[in-house]
């Protein structure tokens, strides 16, 4: 068995995280999603894996390389052009028609394939896929999950006859329209076969475009009701609980790294913690290199990433904080996502460092930060900045 992981897309629900790394590469527990696909696809004796990249594909094909060190052999297929000024542009060609130009180019799908999005944390039984896939003779299987139907406006439905073989779909529906409450999953099984339904050189997409040709067909395509850990980010409402879920360990196959100092406190390598009047409660994990210093507050689940500073008297409450922020003395943050120079409340509203109270916060490796002293930084102490407060910013406006 082979696979494909899908990793075209720019990720724009997951704004602003991914306006430097491309969705793919959004990192749970300082691992990339994708880096636990590979993990799961290899525990599973698949090793050779194909990735469509479009959109800062560079940053995928960088940290992952050929597979070696995970284990696989992975090849890539980029989706864009050069301009004649040198620009590489992304132009992404649908889920199906990355399929299609990767079986032009070298056949490379010439046995049952597993296709998977690159943007989700997955535990889902292979082996038992592909068994039941086998046992009905599916040319095409879509794995999917229940969900209440007062969900099912946030999902893909698949409507099934009482064999799972499936009958048509309905893109995210009201609850009171929904036909059906299996969601997919954006997990399928094909076989070589159906990839000659796919146009060449045409934009063309799995779920609206192939999945209703194969229904028209009649080609044997079944639904796959499983019981297994799917979790999407769809957005960084998302991303904020999964990392929350995960930091709880709820999710028995992600472990914290770094090593356990304290109950609920874990550390990466050479991280600095001044312990008088400072208050931690865990799960909190703080990265390599990074500063605690005496007074401050952190507040679980938390992940505080590398080369960060929390200075005297702030306060990090059940946020994230992407690599070398430094939270000023003083300041509070509550239930936030920070990126770089943005932040993003657990209710999707996002500000950016510019909308803020003065050096509220910051990346940590601006040397103007050494500057400044603490009593300076008290006259214009940082109010907390709650889900509430976090003021929404027009991604139109954002560079």
């Amino acid at each position: 068995m082979k696979a494909m992981i899908l990793a075209a897309g720019k990720g724009t629900r997951v704004q602003p995280l991914t306006y430097e790394l491309p969705k793919p590469m959004i990192p749970i527990l300082g691992k990339p999603v994708m880096e636990y696909l590979v993990e799961h696809l290899v525990k599973y004796g698949i090793q050779e894996i194909m990735v469509n990249v479009s959109y800062l594909h560079q940053k995928i094909e960088d940290y992952f390389g050929e597979g070696q060190r995970f284990g696989a052999q992975i090849g890539y297929s980029f989706e864009g052009y050069m301009t004649d000024e040198g620009e590489v542009m992304p132009k992404p060609i649908g889920s199906a028609g990355g399929l299609k130009k990767i079986q032009e180019f070298g056949g490379f799908f010439d046995e049952t394939t597993l296709v998977i999005c690159g943007d989700a944390l997955i535990d889902l039984d292979i082996k038992s896929a592909l068994f039941e896939h086998k046992r009905k003779g599916a040319m095409v299987s879509i794995i999917t999950k229940e969900v209440s139907l007062d969900k099912a406006s946030d999902y893909g439905m698949v409507v099934t006859d009482e064999e799972g073989r499936v009958l048509s779909f309905q893109e995210k529906p009201k609850p009171e329209e929904a036909l059906s409450n299996l969601a997919s999953t954006g997990i399928y099984i094909f076989e070589p076969e159906v990839l000659d339904l796919i146009p060449s050189d045409t934009e063309f997409d799995i779920g609206s475009q192939l999945f209703p040709l194969l229904v028209e067909k009649g080609v044997p395509f079944f639904a796959q009701k499983r019981f297994f850990n799917w979790i999407d980010i769809g957005n960084v409402k998302d991303y904020w609980q999964v990392s929350q879920n995960v930091l709880k360990g709820e999710l028995a196959h992600m472990t914290m790294p770094g090593t356990q100092i304290a109950d609920g406190v874990w550390v990466g390598l050479n991280t600095r913690i001044d312990w008088e009047g400072t208050k931690i409660e865990g799960p909190v994990y703080i990265g390599s290199g990074s500063t605690v210093e005496a007074g401050s507050t952190i507040i679980g689940p938390t992940w505080i990433g590398h080369g960060s500073q929390i200075c005297s008297g702030s306060e990090v409450t059940r946020s994230v904080l992407f690599e070398y922020t430094r939270v000023s003395p003083n300041s509070h943050m509550s239930e936030l996502v920070v990126c770089k120079d943005y932040c993003v409340s657990r209710i999707g509203q996002m500000q950016h460092v510019s909308e803020c109270v003065e050096d509220y916060w910051r990346d940590a490796r601006d040397r103007r930060g050494k500057t400044r002293t603490p009593e300076a930084d008290s006259k214009s102490e940082a109010p907390a900045l709650s889900p509430q407060e976090v003021k929404p910013r027009k991604l139109a406006n954002v560079a």
